[in-house]
């Protein structure tokens, strides 16, 4: 059964290892672990049991937060993994005062634009060539929420 968790130090080496497998240009294992000791910071874990197979971190200033990346190990995707994530991180940031969650998704990932779409994000706005490897727009999505 998969739990979603914060993410604690004997998390960062799959984290890492995820961000391998799923990124162009992935984050290294010590700036995922730079996050645990940012007080802006707020990563979750999905967990089977010892396995991470998937996360999600974001990071928060004032009463907005920003997505920073979402990753779902291959073999466990398409099971609702992405989503339990987003929304154990709706919940999270509403007791933390937050009152919206803003990302950027590749104009080409219509699977995770649908899924952003099935949560309540609406498109807010283009960025121009954000993404680098390959080169692509981002499309910048947000969902807010009362707290």
């Amino acid at each position: 059964m998969i739990e979603i968790v914060e993410m604690n130090a004997n998390h960062v080496p799959q984290v890492a290892e995820l961000e391998k497998m799923c990124f162009h240009d992935p984050w290294s294992e010590a700036s995922v672990a730079s996050e645990l000791g940012n007080p802006l910071s707020l990563w979750l874990v999905a967990a089977d049991g010892e396995k991470v197979v998937g996360y999600v971190g974001s990071q928060t200033v004032i009463d907005m937060t920003d997505m920073m990346n979402i990753a779902v190990h291959p073999d466990f995707r398409r099971r609702g993994v992405a989503k339990m994530l987003v929304e154990r991180l709706v919940d999270a940031l509403k007791d933390r005062q937050s009152r919206c969650l803003m990302l950027e998704v590749r104009a080409s990932n219509t699977g995770a634009q649908l899924l952003y779409e099935i949560l309540g994000f609406v498109q807010v706005g283009i960025r121009k060539n954000y993404y680098r490897n390959p080169k692509e727009d981002a499309l910048i999505l947000r969902k807010e929420w009362e707290i």
